[in-house]
């Protein structure tokens, strides 16, 4: 019997069969506005030779009006067709199936000509929505329609008709987004006539065997959002209209509740979907912060879903679904919900990837091949730049000897994943475990490396990271002063106020650190939904709590600090920051900028302000957390220079920009494959 019966379990639709459990979740990566489909193609056979039995490509606009932004890829013409045709038949040789998303992003796209039911501006676009007449509604459905068949045309296995996350279809379910009093507005019967009335037409137009999925908003998270009852009568309705699986959908893109960070809890709203079971007889998919076997399997166990979605899974290992049913889990390259390379690359305009592996979406690019002339390579330096590097080389058939001074592996990350709500660091150092041991690389820890110790490779790398950087403050050499590594990786002692010097990403961390205690609410699922004010929606309306957030009161008073008059976190995460920032706001924190750091005392930090150093002020604390930003460590490399041997540097060694694992990552694997 397979270890994971659920999961690897086929799904008959009547008309076709799914092999397994599991769908490749919607994400839109930018590969389709590069318009290279052969490289688009590539991305979604490599998934299909992973074993997954459906998948969902990113969002596809039916017109210019729904699409997310100018230039966004849309599927309105017969070239249109010839492109994707590309896509359907490398994935069919595949073994794979596949849908593509219609997304009509209505208020949401990002452009003048973006229509609504209503004019109500969107908080996330600078656009205000153009109200649509009738017969602008009726070409919003012909279009969606017409989509459908074209892809049907393109050799598409069925299409997925978005419906949540705030975008077109569900700005006419909720009053907050539709004013209107004609048939489209008013009465809820109204108001979903237009998902229904979609579904309808596109099932009538692409005929019974097509996959139809219809993404339903579960709970919208956002004010005057809509019922669990209003929920369960659209999944009934969309059930008759025609649809073959209705997918989950959680949370509006406004909304103000994080719902797939790295801090929400795995398969945090599994149990919003299972309120949905039993109520129709098509299968029901449930989704959000779903990474591994095992979680997926006890979702599919306990009878939230009858399906899985994991969408950035699938970026940070292709072969998510074959090393599950070859029982090797704890080779599978785990997502850690960080959003670095995926969701903030594409809120910025660029490429897609993944932090964990920076060949998603680089598959025709970034290619890792066996090489005709294996060397011999010392690497020093165990953190995320050094371990990858040693991954791809080893992968290649080099001789890989990787060193680190400290008594195990990780570097940084093992700082990062003392951090409440970054508990999937955790893993990723594990996974970096097991990989370094199946690839048979050589690992000397607790070990000082010297440039003597490192002639006679063919290649030396140097992987050496970061030291905290010296501020020179005035009083700094007090027992009562740290800085972020005593804190963290040491568990130094820290009084009840501290005063945080730097408002950078390990500022923030040190932050949330210290404010921390009891359980933490990312391994807590009751606790993480009364911090951020998430209800059951059968009991209150969009699953938001009347009382809003409730977070556990602050293990400590802490002022966070920067010389900078900019916003506190302004550099953090483009779809992360706001979540940091809104933590510690929760927790009471100070946020203090524009100082300038003048001396630490009996009385505290003393501090002022400007240019002029006017307003001295003491901020009282009994410590004091020095994150004040780092520096690249190069002693080893420039000792290596010094006895001609040129070595490669990577990571931060090479640049100090905070802790950035994503570039450290990248960086490693790309020099790996041009040994």
């Amino acid at each position: 019997m397979t270890v994971y019966p659920n999961m690897l379990a086929p799904l008959d639709l009547g008309f076709t069969t799914l092999k397994n459990r599991v769908l490749m979740g919607s994400m839109h990566t930018g590969l389709e506005e590069t318009k290279d489909w052969n490289r688009v193609a590539e991305f979604y056979a490599d998934r299909a030779r992973g074993g997954v039995a459906l998948m969902v490509t990113g969002g596809i606009g039916p017109n210019l009006e729904g699409s997310v932004l100018p230039g966004a890829s849309m599927m309105t013409n017969d070239d249109d067709v010839a492109n994707h045709s590309i896509i359907t038949d490398r994935v069919h040789e595949a073994g794979g199936k596949i849908a593509m998303q219609i997304l009509h992003a209505g208020r949401y796209a990002y452009g003048p000509k973006c229509v609504a039911p209503s004019p109500v501006k969107s908080p996330i676009s600078p656009f205000p929505p153009n109200e649509l007449d009738e017969d602008g509604i009726e070409k919003q459905i012909a279009d969606i329609a017409n989509a459908a068949v074209l892809a049907q045309k393109a050799g598409y296995d069925g299409v997925e008709i978005m419906g949540s996350e705030g975008y077109f279809l569900n700005q006419f379910l909720v009053t907050h987004t539709n004013k209107r009093d004609d048939q489209w507005g008013g009465s809820y019967e109204n108001r979903m006539r237009l998902p229904i009335e979609v579904v309808r037409r596109t099932r009538a137009a692409v005929g019974t065997d097509f996959i139809i999925i219809y993404r339903l908003s579960m709970i919208d998270l956002v004010p005057n959002g809509s019922t669990h009852d209003e929920v369960v009568q659209l999944a009934r309705e969309i059930e008759k209209a025609g649809a073959t699986i209705l997918n989950t959908g959680i949370g509006w893109h406004e909304a103000r509740i994080p719902t797939i960070a790295t801090s929400v809890p795995r398969a945090a709203f599994a149990w919003v979907t299972k309120q949905l079971m039993g109520k129709v007889s098509i299968p029901i998919i449930t989704s959000n912060r779903i990474n591994t076997p095992d979680v997926a399997e006890q979702v599919l166990a306990d009878g939230c879903a009858d399906m899985i979605s994991m969408a950035r899974p699938m970026l940070a290992d292709a072969d998510f679904v074959n090393k599950a049913a070859a029982d090797q889990a704890a080779k599978i390259a785990p997502c850690i919900a960080c959003n670095q390379a995926c969701l903030d690359h594409t809120f910025s305009g660029k490429l897609t990837s993944c932090l964990v592996n920076p060949r998603a979406c680089f598959e025709t690019e970034l290619i890792i091949t066996k090489t005709d002339t294996p060397k011999t390579v010392a690497i020093v330096g165990a953190g995320p730049a050094g371990l990858s590097t040693a991954m791809a080389a080893a992968q290649r058939g080099h001789d890989v000897t990787l060193f680190d001074r400290a008594d195990e592996i990780g570097g940084q990350l093992n700082i990062a994943k003392q951090v409440p709500g970054k508990e999937e660091f955790w893993g990723l150092v594990d996974w970096y475990r097991t990989m370094i041991a199946d690839l048979d690389i050589k690992v000397e820890l607790g070990r000082n490396v010297s440039a003597s110790d490192l002639t006679g490779y063919d290649e030396v790398i140097i992987a050496t990271g970061v030291t905290p950087r010296d501020p020179g403050i005035p009083g700094q050499d007090r027992d009562n002063v740290l800085d972020y590594i005593d804190v963290l990786r040491h568990k130094a002692p820290v009084g009840k106020r501290v005063a945080v010097i730097g408002a950078g990403g390990i500022g923030f961390d040190v932050s949330e650190f210290l404010l921390h205690q009891g359980d933490s609410p990312t391994e807590n699922l009751p606790l993480w939904m009364k911090e951020w004010g998430v209800a059951d929606p059968s009991e209150h309306r969009a699953g938001l709590a009347p009382e809003g957030p409730q977070p556990h009161a602050p293990a400590r008073q802490v002022t966070l600090l920067q010389r900078k008059k900019q916003a506190h976190g302004k550099g953090l995460g483009k779809t992360t920051g706001w979540i940091h920032r809104a933590t510690l706001k929760m927790k009471n924190v100070e946020f203090v900028g524009g100082v300038n750091y003048e001396r630490i005392d009996d009385e505290g930090l003393h501090v002022s302000f400007g240019d002029a150093r006017e307003n001295p002020t003491v901020i009282a604390c009994d410590t004091v957390v020095m994150c004040a930003g780092q520096l690249s460590d190069r002693s080893l490399a420039d000792a290596l220079i010094e006895q001609g041997i040129t070595p490669h540097v990577i990571g931060g060694a090479d640049v100090a920009a905070e802790l950035d694992a994503k570039r450290a990552i990248n960086q490693g694997t790309r020099l790996a494959a041009a040994l």
